[in-house]
């Protein structure tokens, strides 16, 4: 009895903790149905809109191209994946099986990066960028994330935890380091890898500050960045800026119903957070 108390409690204290972090989400579908008065008024009992209204989504659609925005958004978030992926794969697979001089201080500088704010990096990087001439390019935007210390730390732990008698194996049956690699080690972490590309995609998509300084063309630039540009310095329609967040966020939702078992493995083996 006590037991069934105890699992009742903690259902009611999940739902409630669930329900407080959907309320952000909920305010703002309900806000980009409103009018800019509605949005606006003081009264906290106002909750739903007078009537449902369209009229902010197509004012919306109108005024800010969305299908260019989509293609500069997946692309970033296509490439970076495919980098972070590829790059964290090798050097995951290096700190974790290969010997070689300097491996602990190569990995120490990746820990290292990993403790630092992202946001002191920006300027070397944009001194770096401006030097090659990309700004305003998708060649700007992809290049943060080219590599990733987060991914090479997630794929050391995934390759440090299989048996080292799987390479044995491999190497009795005449395999060198490349061929125990692709063919034997490379398929077993890739829940992992599946892993890693989710969250470097949720990172891509929510990368603010970088896409705004990188590529300040409102045509090259991202939805996250576009979108605060909606934003005015003195007043703001909020309504709109509700829709436009709303269909923004379409593809991350899609990318979470599809890959929401990946997410809670991403998180359960390395111990991240988005």
């Amino acid at each position: 009895m006590e037991r069934n108390r105890n699992k009742i409690l903690i259902y009611i204290i999940l739902a409630i903790m669930s329900f407080i972090m959907l309320v952000p989400f909920l305010w703002m579908a309900l806000t980009a149905f409103k009018t800019v008065g509605e949005s606006t008024q003081m009264d906290p009992f106002v909750i739903f809109p007078s009537k449902f209204r369209m009229d902010n989504f197509k004012e919306v659609m109108k005024n800010v191209n969305f299908v260019k925005l989509y293609y500069n958004t997946i692309m970033m978030i296509v490439l970076r994946v495919l980098f972070a992926v590829l790059t964290a794969t090798l050097a995951g697979y290096a700190f974790a099986r290969l010997n070689f001089f300097g491996k602990d201080f190569m990995f120490g500088l990746v820990l290292f990066q990993m403790m630092i704010p992202s946001q002191i990096f920006i300027i070397p990087q944009y001194v770096m960028v401006s030097k090659l001439g990309w700004t305003n390019s998708m060649l700007g935007l992809l290049f943060p994330g080219l590599v990733s210390a987060f991914g090479t730390f997630l794929l050391r732990q995934a390759y440090m935890g299989l048996p080292k008698e799987l390479e044995e194996a491999a190497r009795l049956d005449g395999c060198n380091i490349g061929q125990t690699f692709l063919f034997i080690m490379a398929p077993l972490t890739r829940s992992s890898m599946v892993a890693l590309g989710i969250f470097t995609a949720v990172f891509a998509y929510k990368d603010l500050m970088w896409p705004m300084i990188v590529c300040p063309d409102t045509n090259k630039t991202t939805l996250a960045s576009a979108l605060s540009k909606m934003q005015g310095q003195f007043s703001s329609n909020y309504p709109e800026l509700m829709a436009a967040a709303l269909i923004a966020c379409l593809p991350m939702i899609v990318i979470y119903v599809f890959f929401q078992k990946q997410f809670i493995e991403g998180i359960a083996t390395s111990g991240g957070k988005l």
